[in-house]
């Protein structure tokens, strides 16, 4: 289980993270990211109005004992409510074993895709590992996840 405070729950977060962060896709998940040293890009959208003040609140900043917050997309696209689940436990269970490799202050909302329902937790590990490579938000040397 997450620690309650390495988990994104506001929907300003999600929003913040899903609009503003950089994202990369493989077959079963979305990951986007938004790191803490792209809180200074987080000044007025590309529309010229200011960020609204519950999204300015929650911008991630540069101090080290901040932690890295993970939130959980799984709709209703992906299966019924047992399989939605099942699949976010796994999920979690991977990005759990991940917080430590990824930089402090670092959002990551990971959206699940409808063929993660069949996925194991190997293939879904796998391509948790390479959307955050792909972002560059872990070291190519960190382990690969799921591979047990």
């Amino acid at each position: 289980m997450l620690p309650a405070a390495a988990r994104l729950t506001k929907n300003q977060e999600f929003r913040l993270v899903v609009r503003l962060g950089r994202r990369a896709g493989r077959s079963r998940l979305v990951v986007h990211v938004l790191r803490a040293d792209q809180a200074g890009d987080l000044g007025p959208h590309r529309t010229g109005e200011a960020l609204p003040e519950a999204e300015a609140n929650t911008a991630p900043t540069r101090k080290s004992d901040i932690t890295t917050r993970v939130g959980f997309v799984v709709s209703k696209a992906v299966g019924t409510a047992v399989i939605r689940h099942r699949v976010t436990r796994r999920l979690r269970h991977l990005m759990r074993d991940l917080l430590p490799a990824l930089p402090a202050g670092t959002l990551v909302v990971v959206r699940a895709l409808p063929p993660a329902a069949g996925a194991s937790s190997r293939e879904l590990g796998a391509d948790l590992d390479a959307a955050l490579r792909k972002l560059r938000v872990i070291a190519p040397d960190v382990p690969a996840t799921g591979s047990s």
